[in-house]
């Protein structure tokens, strides 16, 4: 993926010196969709960045001056002409807009460049941050999958399962 500026940030593929900033957030990863990701060490961390790195799917976001690492997006192919997106980012940055300015270019991205027709994300219902990113992104709420999936396990080790909205955005729709 060739890198996609914005008025502050980088959208650009892991590198190895992202592992730290990496684990900063996915130690404890703030939203239960995210558990599996979480990471125990640097060494871990060291591991996932090359992973994601190796790809197009996992895309770093990072600050346009310094080029930490703040978070990161996710477009996972579905062929045709669909992704799945997602996003994730560092406690430490929210309230910034960066979110909305990192997925608002990967939008315009997938559209122009990588010829979607249709964009979808899967977002908790008590994940409101997201539920009004999508919203900003002028996606539609699709639909409500109740007790959809389980990420993590209650303390008898019995799974959680969490009521699951749909957004999608056809490129018909959006707004460039």
């Amino acid at each position: 993926m060739e890198p996609i500026h914005t008025d502050r940030l980088i959208l650009r593929r892991f590198r190895p010196e992202d592992a730290a900033a990496l684990l900063a957030y996915l130690r404890e990863p703030r939203s239960t969709c995210f558990a599996s990701l979480r990471l125990p060490d640097l060494d871990a961390a060291r591991e996932e960045a090359a992973r994601r790195g190796a790809g197009d799917e996992a895309i770093a976001v990072a600050l346009r001056d310094t080029d930490q690492l703040i978070g990161d997006l996710f477009a996972t192919p579905e062929p045709p002409d669909t992704f799945s997106v997602g996003w994730n980012f560092n406690a430490d940055h929210a309230g910034a807009g960066y979110a909305s300015e990192a997925a608002r270019a990967l939008v315009r991205h997938l559209f122009e460049k990588r010829g979607a027709r249709r964009l979808y994300a899967y977002v908790e219902d008590h994940n409101l941050a997201s539920q009004r990113l999508c919203e900003r992104l002028g996606m539609r709420r699709e639909g409500l999958f109740r007790e959809f999936v389980s990420f993590v396990d209650d303390a008898q080790g019995q799974p959680i399962y969490e009521n699951t909205m749909q957004y999608a955005l056809l490129r018909r729709e959006w707004r460039g």
